[in-house]
């Protein structure tokens, strides 16, 4: 669904999105003829921040462009009657029942509340935006939030990505946050490299004794009542800001929201759209006893605070007497920082400036948002205000959600693109990355595999929900692997099959990493499932980063222990608790050893997978098990040798030999996988040499396997086959690597050069 198109660029800021033309051709081009007799039109104003039509005095229009600009002046002064007989109708209806309160609720995306108590200076203003520009061209907008956990994480990518689609100004974003969503959007916006983007963390720990003393009934929990203390989190010479719910979506520029706060009157320090549910009428249900608050009462998932201005007046103080007498009453908060806004405010009204409805669409189910706009087209941010989120209850619903899902998917690379001229500080991995990309060669035949190594993939850790802390024995073992979406059906089975911690990194883009999401919500095991961390790693480049996405996994694991492996293999039943057993046995604690688990692979699609070592035998001598790739790449997988592991009882070392490439158990210290190595070929065997440059001991554990489970062929393996260029660039990655190895391990690592000129 694409999204709803850029406000136009030479019109003013209270013109809508449509046209309606409802007048006749010919009374248009009649009342056009009058005003260029006339020639005393006012001029368009425009919507965006970039310079309106008067400041473009001096261009020269052609005869048919001055005509069309004033038939566009007209159609526009036909809409403006409309729209006020329009709302005088409706205020006359709501007048008659009674049924809604305010009628200026009902304004449309061009009249916004606030118009009417404008004062002469700020209508001219209005009206003219050649003597005062709305939002400087490089003016810096702040924005904060606040984000806990997992969910409230992902929340906050679609709200950056809305933002960042339709911004022209830089953007500096406060984050109001817990340990794990500091995690995930710290290393999401650092990989993320936005150009005029600047992040700033704030810990949500040191924040809570200012609210953990009310009682708060809502979902949001403790976090729900941080707003309240942005003037003493946030840096002291900040002097506004735009506080948003993780829930948001933007449909417009966010400058446009920004340059509201020039319209604020002397006193006014906070900025509000009014409630769109009956929620502080009271009237919802029996006995339902609201906070107190001026009228409808204001929603706070959009907030402009002047801060400076709140500092002034003593607002912490201000806001916490006004609890504090409430809650004597009303015992806790059933709206979290809501309510208490919304009590204040009514104390000291004169704080307050109401924003337009449209800045605020609140889609829970008892609002009636629809009677804010005239059309969809008029909106310009949705708030998700309703734990049950997409499936509340709308006539507008479906534009809503496509709207939202459009942002959920979009390639969020796009939006690394300087699409303007503000001068911006680089950050240090972008000046890494140019430093980086300079260096490399054009004309070098494989550039590609070489600037893809260099390449800084977008990533998301966490993607899900992950709660697990490791045993205290110290033998804890996270299985590490990664995958692409074609795999996803192996992630049920290998769960049956391991019943430990699991570190997996997905490569994906925005919108499979949303399929991805609705199959693991989905799935009774995935769901059920707190100790599986996902990371997803959005697809960038030509290549599948193998390495890369090892190398994610291996770092997150939190174990002193790892099993490094793929997701096409399914570990023996009970591998898990064997492991563990086996660290304690060969003190992995104390020595360099790489526990190597026995690979086998059948070609059937369904298997009677084998319960014990000695089943395992049997279905090897009948042919419906394999050692693994012995009939195309045995020298991969024969250091481990399998005729003695048929009879051995207890662990044999066994020694390294050229194309090794073992699935085992190591150390979380172990070296990382070299990312050079992208797509087929050399990504485990290079890891596993340099294991052995490093002096590990290779051990057989006697009573432990794993099996691969077919499928078809990958992309990266084709390419292998077909392309003469690919097989040429990956032997030159090889050899450049054991030179690498040879500088950096000595004389020690001469044998795998050696090795290498034997095959």
């Amino acid at each position: 669904m694409a999204v709803p198109p850029h406000l136009p660029t030479m019109s003013c800021p209270g013109h809508g999105k449509r046209r309606l033309l409802l007048v006749s051709v010919t009374f248009v081009l009649l009342l056009t003829w009058l005003y260029l007799l006339v020639g005393n039109l006012d001029h368009g104003r425009s919507l965006l921040v970039s310079p309106c039509v008067s400041n473009q005095q001096e261009l020269r229009l052609s005869e048919r462009d001055a005509i069309e600009l004033r038939v566009q002046e007209v159609e526009e002064e036909n809409r403006q009657l409309r729209l006020h007989l329009s709302q005088s109708q409706a205020a006359a209806v709501q007048v008659q029942d009674g049924s809604y309160g305010n009628a200026q609720w009902a304004a449309s995306a061009d009249i916004g509340p606030e118009d009417g108590e404008n004062t002469a200076e700020e209508r001219t203003n209005h009206m003219d935006c050649a003597q005062r520009p709305m939002v400087e061209r490089c003016e810096l907008i702040h924005v904060a939030c606040v984000c806990a956990g997992h969910n409230a994480s992902r929340d906050v990518v679609t709200l950056v990505k809305s933002i960042l689609f339709h911004r022209r100004n830089p953007l500096h974003f406060h984050f109001i946050t817990d340990a794990v969503a500091h995690q995930i959007l710290r290393s999401l916006f650092q990989s993320w490299m936005v150009p005029s983007v600047q992040v700033s963390f704030y810990d949500a720990e040191e924040l809570k004794s200012n609210v953990a003393w009310i009682p708060n009934k809502h979902y949001s929990g403790i976090y729900g009542l941080m707003k309240l203390t942005l003037t003493k989190a946030l840096p002291s010479n900040l002097t506004k800001v735009i506080v948003l719910d993780t829930d948001i979506t933007f449909a417009t520029d966010i400058a446009e929201l920004w340059a509201i706060f020039r319209k604020f009157a002397d006193k006014q320090a906070i900025g509000l759209v009014e409630n769109q549910s009956d929620w502080y009428l009271g009237n919802l249900w029996k006995n339902h006893k609201p906070w107190p608050a001026l009228g409808r009462g204001f929603n706070t998932g959009v907030i402009l605070l002047l801060l400076e201005q709140l500092r002034r007046i003593g607002w912490e103080q201000m806001w916490r007497l006004t609890a504090e007498r409430e809650l004597m009453s009303m015992l806790s908060t059933s709206l979290a920082d809501q309510d208490i806004f919304n009590a204040f405010i009514k104390q000291n009204p004169v704080l307050v400036h109401q924003l337009p409805c449209f800045w605020n669409v609140q889609l829970s189910d008892h609002t009636r948002s629809e009677q804010c706009y005239t059309e969809v087209s008029d909106l310009k941010v949705i708030h998700w205000n309703s734990p049950k989120k997409l499936r509340v209850k709308n006539k507008h619903v479906e534009f809503f959600r496509n709207l939202y899902l459009t942002f959920l998917e979009y390639d969020g690379n796009l939006l690394r693109r300087e699409l303007f001229g503000c001068p911006s500080q680089p950050s240090t991995n972008s000046l890494q990355l140019q430093k980086a990309l300079e260096e490399l060669d054009e004309d070098d035949q494989c550039y590609d595999f070489r600037r893809e190594r260099i390449a800084v993939h977008r990533m998301h850790l966490y993607f899900l929900q992950y709660q697990y802390l490791p045993a205290e024995d110290d033998t804890d073992v996270t299985l590490v692997a990664q995958l692409s979406i074609d795999r996803l059906q192996m992630l049920e089975a290998i769960c049956n099959h391991w019943e430990g911690p699991i570190s997996l990194a997905l490569y994906m883009s925005d919108a499979e990493a949303q399929q991805f999401l609705r199959y693991a919500q989905a799935s009774d095991v995935l769901k059920n499932r707190k100790n599986i961390g996902y990371h997803i790693v959005y697809k960038e480049g030509q290549f599948y980063p193998v390495n890369l996405l090892r190398n994610i996994a291996l770092r997150q694991a939190n174990t002193p222990y790892v099993f490094l492996t793929d997701v096409d293999f399914l570990p023996m039943y009970g591998l898990y608790s064997y492991l563990r057993k086996s660290i304690v046995q060969l003190d992995l604690r104390h020595t360099k050893k790489a526990l190597v688990v026995p690979a086998f692979e059948t070609l059937r699609y369904r298997l009677s997978f084998p319960k014990s070592k000695a089943e395992l035998l049997s279905m090897l001598d009948m042919g419906t098990l394999y050692t693994f790739r012995y009939h195309v790449w045995t020298k991969g997988h024969a250091p481990t040798n399998y005729a003695k592991w048929r009879t051995a009882t207890t662990a044999y070392k066994v020694e390294w030999e050229s194309d090794f490439e073992p699935y085992v158990v190591v150390r979380r210290d172990c070296p990382e996988y070299d990312q050079r190595f992208v797509g087929f070929g050399w990504n485990k065997v290079s890891h596993i040499m340099e294991l052995d440059a490093q002096e590990y001991d290779f051990v057989v554990l006697p009573n432990a396997f794993m099996i691969h489970m077919p499928h078809a062929p990958s992309f990266e393996i084709s390419k292998f086959r077909s392309s003469s260029s690919y097989r040429y660039c990956l032997k030159t990655l090889k050899e450049e690597f054991q030179q690498d190895l040879s500088r950096k391990y000595g004389a020690a690592a001469l044998k795998y050069l050696t090795a290498e000129r034997n095959i």
